[in-house]
């Protein structure tokens, strides 16, 4: 699938319904981990970018800096899943993180939520913005499958 807009909608519905997802990282001794995390996708220049706020000095963190990338599973009781395999970076520059900070305050809850509520300010120096750059996206459901519709696939 050439373009993300094939699959945007389904995309978009599922994530901010959702809400929460699996993500999974690889710890210091290549073994898999899975944790429940609250990501905000935006669509810069019509492409998906993830973000992620979380500590700085956390478990997670330590395992991203040996290995970036993560993979992120969302799906509901009617078997309908996205699953966005992603290359990880830190927003290091304090107006991108402002901006995250900002993002996460502007979509309606429960989809986005004050950050406030664990840290402070967006100086807060343990508050970190982890971005998401997808390499490939997956869209599908029981529903489909059955009826013999195959999976909506975007790779970057």
């Amino acid at each position: 699938m050439a373009s993300f807009d094939n699959i945007r909608e389904t995309f978009e519905t599922r994530v901010s319904s959702v809400v929460w997802a699996s993500v999974t990282t690889q710890d210091t001794k290549g073994r898999m981990r899975a944790r429940i995390l609250h990501p905000v996708w935006e669509f810069p220049d019509g492409r998906p970018q993830g973000w992620i706020a979380t500590g700085r000095q956390s478990l997670k963190a330590r395992h991203l800096a040996g290995n970036p990338y993560v993979s992120v599973a969302y799906w509901t009781p009617q078997m309908e899943h996205v699953i966005a395999d992603c290359k990880t970076e830190w927003a290091e520059d304090p107006a991108e993180k402002d901006r995250v900070w900002k993002l996460f305050g502007s979509k309606p809850e429960p989809y986005g939520y004050n950050l406030n509520m664990f840290w402070k300010s967006v100086d807060d120096p343990s508050y970190g913005a982890l971005k998401l750059i997808p390499w490939r996206i997956e869209t599908w459901s029981i529903a489909d499958l059955g009826q013999g519709k195959p999976a909506g696939v975007w790779n970057a």
